[in-house]
């Protein structure tokens, strides 16, 4: 680990916070990376995992968007360009919608970083590394029409971007983190978003890294009171693509959706992990989650309920669905709850399979071919999930997970 720990000790020591900063590299270093003796990790494939080829940038490689990124950034009301973690364009800005950098290594929850996620390697990595905070501010009361983008582009190396969305009273907003490069890079995000009362926060996050790429991600959303969430999270890249998806729920009335879903090939690995914590009393959460698996390629996902005592009539519902494209492809369903107030609704479900045959055997016999049978219904698994996102980006996102679907070699026996 010497070449990252070298990059990283000169990293820090050039930061105005680097007091906090190898505090942060302080509890890294204590802990180190997990194992898969940690259940929570059990798995990953961490012995495939050396920090020592990553070096931390001390400035954004030049870069230039993709073709996707293009589109989509015409779909949007104001693009927000973050290089290699370092915010470097904040376009220009429309009403309501301030961009700031935050160098305070303060989490949205109104403490550090550090304490509030000691018990995450990856995380601590992130408090210590993140170039700083790209903090997008949203003024109460007001109504944003157009999508705003972040654009976050990874080049060879380690990457530690950081981002925080802060919704104000009754205002609302639709946001796309979008991720792409990352060949042969680490790619570790941090993400938190805060509704104040009655706010929407409508939330795409996009992630098409390089197949090479190790990507661990984690995002939490603080939600106020009658105020809403509406969060997708989409995963084709990355050799390693791990997410985890926290969101509590601190006032009355207050709701998130969420919508995780993913389309492994090769030997990728898709790994999801998500958290409804229900603190107040008459709040909702509902997830579903749904991915395929082809080829060689796994999917885990693990999900908890957590409803503490005082939230009555909480609704909180999850499932989980996999489809199975290759008899080799594999995934593991781990949903759980933890409930501690009676006075609750919740619910649970999970499957794992193949392709319905009785489903494909119904349009082969209207002529169409097994081979578009197969598409058509791989499709349709996935159509519910692409159908939730605004219709400014739905046209835009489905043609890519198709373009991605067509390269995917489906075996049914």
């Amino acid at each position: 680990m010497n070449a990252f720990a070298e990059s990283a000790s000169t990293f820090i020591a050039d930061q105005p916070d680097a007091a906090a900063r190898r505090q942060a590299w302080s509890v890294f270093e204590s802990t180190g990376l997990p194992t898969t003796s940690d259940e929570v990790w059990r798995y990953a494939p961490l012995g495939d995992l050396g920090l020592e080829r990553f070096e931390v940038p001390i400035a954004p490689a030049p870069t230039s968007d993709s073709a996707f990124a293009t589109q989509l950034s015409e779909r949007a009301g104001l693009v927000v360009r973050v290089v290699d973690g370092f915010c470097v364009s904040t376009g220009e800005l429309v009403d309501g919608v301030s961009v700031e950098i935050d160098e305070s290594n303060e989490s949205l929850a109104g403490e550090s970083l550090l304490r509030r996620y000691e018990s995450d390697t990856f995380a601590m990595l992130n408090a210590a590394l993140a170039p700083s905070a790209t903090v997008i501010r949203v003024a109460a009361g007001v109504n944003v029409a157009e999508p705003v983008i972040v654009l976050n582009e990874s080049t060879a190396g380690a990457s530690f971007p950081r981002t925080q969305i802060v919704v104000g009273r009754g205002a609302s907003v639709t946001i796309v983190e979008y991720f792409e490069g990352g060949a042969d890079a680490l790619v570790v995000p941090v993400s938190e978003y805060r509704l104040d009362d009655n706010a929407s926060l409508r939330l795409i996050t996009y992630q098409r890294l390089d197949a090479s790429a190790w990507h661990i991600a984690r995002t939490t959303g603080f939600i106020a009171r009658d105020a809403r969430l509406h969060q997708a999270i989409v995963g084709l890249g990355a050799h390693y693509d791990r997410s985890r998806n926290d969101a509590e729920l601190l006032g009355a009335g207050a709701s998130n959706e969420l919508r995780t879903t993913f389309l492994g090939s090769g030997d990728q690995i898709h790994d999801f992990r998500t958290r409804q914590y229900h603190v107040a009393p008459r709040t909702t959460s509902t997830l579903l989650s749904k991915g395929a698996v082809a080829d060689h390629s796994r999917s885990v996902y693990t999900g908890l309920i957590e409803i503490e005592k005082g939230a009555k009539r909480t609704d909180a519902r999850q499932t989980n669905h996999n489809l199975l494209l290759s008899p080799t492809a594999h995934a593991d369903s781990v949903p759980n709850l933890d409930i501690r107030e009676n006075d609750v609704m919740c619910a649970h479900a999970s499957s794992v399979g193949p392709l319905d045959e009785l489903q494909r055997w119904y349009l082969e016999s209207r002529g169409v071919s097994r081979e578009d049978a197969q598409r058509l219904l791989i499709q349709g698994f996935f159509y519910e999930m692409l159908s939730a996102l605004p219709s400014e980006l739905a046209g835009l996102v489905e043609s890519d997970v198709t373009s991605v679907l067509a390269s995917v070699a489906v075996v049914t026996s």
